[in-house]
């Protein structure tokens, strides 16, 4: 019954059918092989090459900053650190748990460590504490038995010897966050960890940097390297010289005392920085490695704010220091007043408006022209000023002395402040321009701000008679290296009247007798002085009185008025221009003017330059310089 013939044919058509599919399985594979070795071989044998051969970044060692004199104010510290490796540590929590008993490890550092663990192989090492103590690598080094895998590494990191006293202008490094992962070229920064959070560190981050070095290694198929093949090693960061004098920053700090407050002295015809004080401060040190989070909280939250730059971010009324350029600008528009006198009764009112504009002396000064009114402080006088000029020829000529905008400081993050106008209050708040707000305007109150970097810019611009050069903090980088030094530049423009008129003369000599001439009023800080100051009293007012009369002594001190004095000295031959503001400090002759008139002393006659040579050049600094 079977049919042996159909069988047969079945299982041979099965084993031709087998037969041609070994047959093309076979080829195909010959084929993929063909591909791989033969075609595909440069590809491959590259791959297989970036396998066993690794590029390793070697980061470069960061520059250094100096003071004008080469006071050293941020450099590279060696410092300890202890480093685990995972798979030389039998017992990991263990050993985590007995090294407490050693050395003191913070909740925040065993967090930290233990994210790293995940991100790294077993055979790379992760840090679990930085900046050990002596004392603490003396311990560990005594129990370095107990601890597999554990290790003391020595590494730079960054140090500012001078702490809080160069905090808000020299800045601080911090670890690189990952927001700044997504901004920078991972080129230039692969292997750093750090970079310039704040002030000159961030402002000069690339020249402080340098550029980054790599080795070429071998390394095993799981990744370990094996040795090192070649080597091309970091540049160092360039150094960078600031103008400011550390002596001149620490002398303006003690002027201060115990008040917060801000302090600029500017050099006028060349825009040296010598000195940028805030106060109060913060030591940066410990925002280089990470700040704990209760340290940082209680930096942040302190009614003091000490992490906030008054300097360059402190927008505050100016006060009567503007009276100067009200006046100026008087002369350069001709208004009948700036040539002319009006008499001051203490009080002011607006045709048909009941409100009551007040001047500072209640019984009023009586007769007084442009040079009394600068130098006893009328506001009755600048309120008539105010009047005459407009608000928008007042906002155009204050503009070119730098008030309602940036002054273009080389360090980052300073505040505009506001020039007001009609244009600016239609635009930024839809409302109308009133005559009592161009009035509270001219006595440097209502919308007008202006910050302590500003006051300082616009003083020095006065005493070089509208030549206003942009700030500058760092004065030179240097490549150690090679010694090149490439110059930080500046920009300089004219403001106000020509440079020859003698509406400079006018309101200069008024500053002047502001504290040189009975009835000025900041007599009592040029009583004695050796140079001719050329100066101006402020109070900005903190909160409104509504009618009611301000007394000092029943005024809690946060909300009393802020003090404020702008000055430049000689007078005939200006080498310092200086802004000192007091917060809540009350009138600016009793306690912002005596803060400028230490500072103005110790730049001109403390003589701190005149036995040093210029750190750059190598020459004996010239005293015309301001030492």
């Amino acid at each position: 019954m079977r049919d042996r013939k159909q069988e047969s044919l079945l299982v041979t058509n099965r084993l031709v059918l087998a037969l041609v599919g070994v047959v093309l399985l076979i080829g195909a594979l010959l084929g993929r092989l063909f591909y791989l070795q033969v075609v595909s071989h440069d590809h491959f044998a590259t791959l297989s090459e970036d396998n066993r051969v690794k590029l390793v970044p070697v980061p470069p060692t960061r520059g250094q900053v100096y003071d004008r004199h080469g006071v050293l104010l941020a450099h590279n510290q060696l410092s300890f650190g202890l480093e685990v490796t995972p798979e030389s540590v039998p017992d990991m929590e263990r050993a985590l748990a007995d090294l407490g008993e050693v050395i003191e490890v913070r909740a925040g550092e065993l967090t930290r460590f233990r994210s790293l663990l995940k991100r790294r192989r077993r055979f790379e090492s992760a840090p679990l504490r930085l900046n050990l103590s002596e004392e603490e690598v003396a311990r560990f080094a005594v129990n370095r038995h107990r601890f597999p895998g554990f290790d003391v590494e020595a590494r730079l990191t960054r140090y500012y010897p001078l702490g809080v006293s160069s905090a808000h202008v020299v800045g601080y490094v911090g670890r690189i966050d990952e927001q700044e992962l997504q901004t920078l070229d991972g080129a230039d920064y692969a292997g750093t960890t750090h970079i310039g959070k704040t002030g000159v560190e961030k402002a000069y981050e690339e020249s402080l940097h340098g550029r980054v070095g790599y080795e070429q290694v071998e390394a095993n198929a799981a990744g370990r390297l094996l040795r090192v093949l070649s080597h091309r090693p970091a540049v160092s960061g360039k150094d960078v010289y600031l103008h400011v004098d550390m002596s001149l920053q620490l002398a303006a700090e003690e002027a201060l005392g115990a008040e917060n407050g801000a302090v600029v002295a500017i050099e006028p015809h060349t825009g040296a920085v010598r000195a940028l004080v805030s106060r109060p401060g913060f030591d940066p040190n410990p925002f280089v490695n990470g700040i704990d989070v209760a340290s940082y909280r209680a930096l942040q939250s302190a009614r003091e704010r000490p992490l906030y730059n008054r300097a360059l971010r402190g927008q505050y009324p100016p006060g009567s220091t503007v009276k100067p350029f009200m006046a100026l600008a008087g002369l350069f528009y001709n208004v009948g007043l700036a040539t002319g006198a009006t008499y001051c009764r203490g009080s002011f009112s607006l045709p048909g408006v009941r409100h009551v504009f007040r001047d500072w002396k209640r019984g009023g000064h009586g007769r007084v022209d442009l040079n009394l009114a600068i130098m006893r402080s009328c506001d009755v006088y600048f309120y008539e000023m105010a009047l005459a000029l407009g608000i928008d020829r007042m906002h155009e000529f204050m503009s070119g002395f730098g008030f309602g905008q940036p002054t273009g400081i080389d360090v980052g993050g300073e505040l505009p402040g506001l020039m007001p106008s009609t244009e600016w209050k239609k635009t930024r708040r839809g409302q109308n321009w009133y005559l009592g707000e161009t009035v509270n305007a001219g006595i440097g109150q209502g919308y007008w701000l202006a910050t302590p970097v500003q006051l300082a810019t616009a003083a020095a611009a006065m005493a070089t008679r509208g030549q206003r050069v942009e700030p500058r903090v760092a004065r030179a980088v240097v490549d150690p290296a090679t010694g090149r030094m490439t110059p930080v530049t500046t920009r300089t423009r004219h403001t106000g009247p020509p440079e020859s008129s003698r509406f400079w003369d006018k309101v200069i000599e008024a500053m002047v007798n502001v504290v040189h001439s009975p009835g000025g009023t900041a007599l009592r800080v040029g009583a004695d002085a050796r140079y001719r100051i050329a100066g101006k009293t402020g109070t900005a007012q903190v909160f409104s009185l509504r009618g009611g009369k301000y007394n000092e002594k029943t005024v809690e001190k946060h909300l009393r008025d802020h003090a404020l004095f702008i000055a430049f000295a000689p007078a005939e031959d200006p080498r310092i221009a200086v802004a000192v503001l007091v917060e809540n400090g009350g009138g600016g002759s009793r306690t912002a003017a005596p803060v400028a008139r230490k500072v103005m002393d110790h730049y001109l006659l403390g003589g701190t330059g005149a036995s040093t040579a210029d750190p750059l050049t190598g020459a004996a600094e010239d005293e015309e310089e301001g030492e």
